[in-house]
């Protein structure tokens, strides 16, 4: 049989093999389960070489869940027989899912069937037929692969005997702690490698390796969040070798064939406590009425080849991660915060998207080249925000001028493109001398975030049109439009406040955005728009970015601490270093590098699921931590009395965002007496069945904190007094508690005699 797909493998491999899709397609023909001998004859696959190489794409297939072997070496394909290939999802329940690997819905996995396999496994499962929810019940046939080598938990005994309780709220299994010389300390925080996994008739045991100490240690939660998430923590000795040898400062050879533009007044603004500063900024107004806007981005890509320790460090992270006063960076310190930060009156080399803006706010014309520049000062938000307030600016005067008035032109822009812009508040923490938090505070954006917003989106939209004009494959940001689904569920719950969500577009959304900020509490009421939307990744295909609502998208100006903005940096050099003429960048004549693009279309989509594993494994880790923080802060409350909004609804309570804490808790349906409440998907209430009474978004209540739960990250709320936002001049109403909650409340009391 011919090869299709022979070309790709000649350019993979010096000595080529069958492609997967031939393999699949001789199956298929053949009709039923293969032998490998027969496999063999039907490719014609001859020589010893070939069929090692052979067996090592078929075991890579099995792997995969594409084929199934059983002892005899007959391989089937699997959706032959019905097998679904993919990665186990547990719940902290015990139960989980196999998310499968294609786009048919996931597989339910009850307790027993995830006795044998942990959070992240890579399964085979054939389904067995229907629960009594009518999911699909899955039964799995064979673990492909075990995806977890350690494990981090508590030491604690049963019967002389210890164990490990895992603190990965995914992982519920009994572990065995073996090969120790000294026994481990009950309550102790360790690190396990795992010796066995778990089977259907026997535990996972695990060996300790490493000892972190005790639970309530300042700094603790990140260790753990680290651990349960499997981000890297350390470089290897590779990686730091090849960084050992870079020099402090840019060399003076390194600067030639590159646009000098340190001339230029650029500057850095960035938050107070930053350290790594990729990107740069500088802005004149022209004659005709547009603006050159230049974005100068670190060029990481020069000091970090593909292939090198460096650069698998980098994908392996993928992202930098930040928590509260702890940062794990994508690039060692030496190149983050120094080499490739574009710290103030130091020589650094930078890809330059240098754009034309007409007066309308209109991108008309781009290029990008390497230079050199030197930042002339490194300025805080806070700091340019009080000079906009002022209406002055001290230093740099023209550029941060015309900045300005280039961000109200492309700020208007948006509104007319319909981009979505939230309400929504971050905070940040005040920590004590032993790393405690005392205070919870909102953090305050300024129009100087704004400024730095723009200028960067500009640069993005440039780096996406180059990436589609020049027909190579790169990787795009997007963000595709809602599900149908979502969309009908949010219109019908809009109808409530008086707010047509028309059909479903940006600039729907965003008018539904505008209407909602003249509630109170409307920026709760924002939530239900936020859950509607789908989230954003990497992929090979540009599909544009609702969000934004911008028709080409990409992220190019954070390479320091974001993979994906590395591999478009690379992909924008190897065009500059080209032969071949393109349109959008400056070549380098008779360029003495070789900047070779390695990814094909295969590789760059495998590129973008990676990318968008590691930014979503980032985000879990950091909200486990702020979770842990905000737990913490609230964990000697218990009984004290909150104003706050309800901020979401489910069929088992209500979420209330605690006002001045900026803390959410849960108030349970048990807790809820004098009535039984049933959740209305159509308008996101708890409704009660004889009263009426409806618990919706938005409404005001009066909470006790009941209980905090800091291992599970759980607060527990009891309700005291509910105004319904959306009925108007409604009296508060008191809220007939339980016993316990009187008890707590009375003995709170006396303690305040």
């Amino acid at each position: 049989m011919k090869d299709p797909h022979y070309r790709r493998e000649q350019q993979k491999y010096e000595h080529p093999i069958a492609s997967r899709e031939l393999i699949i397609s001789c199956m298929e023909r053949v009709g039923e389960p293969v032998s490998w001998k027969r496999l063999v004859s039907e490719l014609h696959i001859d020589n010893r070489r070939d069929r090692e190489a052979f067996k090592l794409r078929l075991r890579a297939m099995v792997r995969d869940g594409q084929l199934i072997v059983d002892r005899r070496n007959v391989y089937a394909l699997a959706t032959r027989i019905e097998l679904f290939a993919g990665f186990v999802s547990a719940h902290s329940d015990g139960f989980g899912f196999l998310i499968c690997d294609d786009t048919r819905d996931d597989i339910f996995l009850s307790y027993r069937q995830m006795r044998a396999v942990f959070h992240g496994d890579r399964v085979m499962v054939r389904i067995r037929g229907r629960d009594r929810r009518g999911r699909e019940d899955g039964e799995i046939v064979e673990v492909l692969q075990r995806n977890t080598s350690e494990l981090v938990g508590r030491v604690y005994y049963e019967q002389k005997i210890p164990f490990l309780e895992s603190l990965n709220r995914r992982i519920n299994h009994r572990i065995l702690i073996e090969n120790y010389d000294t026994p481990p300390t009950e309550g102790q925080i360790v690190v396990g490698a795992v010796l066995d996994s778990p089977t259907m008739h026997g535990l996972a045991t695990v060996e300790i390796i490493e000892t972190l100490g005790d639970y309530l240690t300042p700094g603790m939660e990140v260790e753990i969040a680290l651990r349960n998430h499997d981000i890297p923590l350390h470089f290897s000795d590779d990686a730091l070798s090849e960084v050992d040898v870079l020099p402090i400062n840019v060399k003076v050879h390194h600067k030639r064939n590159r646009v000098d533009l340190r001339h230029l007044d650029l500057v850095t603004i960035d938050g107070e406590e930053a350290r790594d500063f990729d990107d740069a900024v500088y802005c004149e107004r022209r004659l005709n009425d547009s603006f050159r806007l230049l974005v100068a981005i670190a060029d990481v890509g020069h000091y970090v080849v593909p292939d090198s320790a460096l650069d698998l460090a980098a994908y392996e992270r993928g992202t930098s991660v930040y928590f509260p006063q702890y940062v794990v960076p994508m690039l060692p310190e030496k190149l983050s915060n120094g080499l490739c930060s574009l710290r103030p009156d130091l020589d650094r080399l930078a890809l330059v998207c240098d754009m034309t803006i007409s007066g309308r706010g209109r991108i008309s014309g781009y290029e990008f080249y390497e230079a050199v520049i030197c930042s002339k000062e490194r300025l805080t938000y806070t700091e340019v925000g009080g000079w906009i307030d002022a209406g002055e600016f001290p230093r740099h005067q023209d550029s941060l001028a015309a900045l300005l008035e280039l961000t109200a032109l492309l700020g208007e822009r948006r509104a007319t493109r319909g981009a979505l812009d939230f309400d929504t508040t971050e905070v940040g923490f005040a920590f004590d001398q032993d790393g405690r938090v005392n205070s919870i505070l909102p953090l305050r954006r300024n129009f100087a975030h704004r400024v730095i917003e723009e200028a960067m989106l500009c640069a993005n939209v440039c780096a996406a049109r180059l990436i589609e004009r020049s027909q190579v494959p790169g990787l795009y940001r997007i963000h595709e439009r809602p599900e149908s689904e979502k969309i009908d569920s949010l219109r019908d719950f809009l109808v409530g406040y008086g707010i047509d969500l028309g059909n479903g577009e940006s600039g729907d959304y965003q008018a539904a955005i505008g209407a909602l900020q003249g509630e109170k509490n409307g920026h709760v009421l924002q939530v239900a728009l936020l859950r509607s939307l789908q989230q954003a990744v990497y992929q090979a295909e540009n599909r544009g970015h609702f969000g934004l609502a911008f028709n080409h998208y990409t992220h190019f100006t954070s390479p320091i601490r974001r993979y994906p903005d590395l591999l478009v940096h690379r992909l924008i050099k190897s065009l500059i270093h080209g032969e071949t003429p393109i349109k959008g960048v400056r070549q380098i004549q008779r360029s003495s590098r070789n900047v070779h693009y390695q990814y094909d279309a295969e590789a760059v989509v495998q590129l973008g699921v990676h990318c968008s594993y590691t930014e979503r494994r980032a985000d879990n880790a950091v909200y486990e931590v702020l979770e842990w923080i905000k737990c913490d802060y609230l964990s000697d409350r218990s009984g004290d009395d909150f104003e706050g909004v309800i901020s979401s609804v489910t069929k088992f309570g209500f979420f209330v965002e605690l006002s001045d804490v900026y803390v959410e808790g849960l108030v349970h349906v048990s807790s809820l007496l004098g009535d039984y409440y049933h959740f209305d998907t159509k308008s996101q209430c708890l409704v009660g069945e004889r009263r009426g009474d409806r618990f919706a978004l938005g409404d005001i209540v009066t909470v006790q904190l009941a209980s905090v739960d800091v291992d599970e990250r759980k607060i527990d709320l009891e309700l005291l007094t509910h105004t319904p936002l959306h009925r108007k001049n409604k009296r508060s109403r008191s809220v007939k508690r339980g016993k316990a909650t009187d008890r707590k409340r009375e003995s709170k009391r006396r303690r305040r005699r």
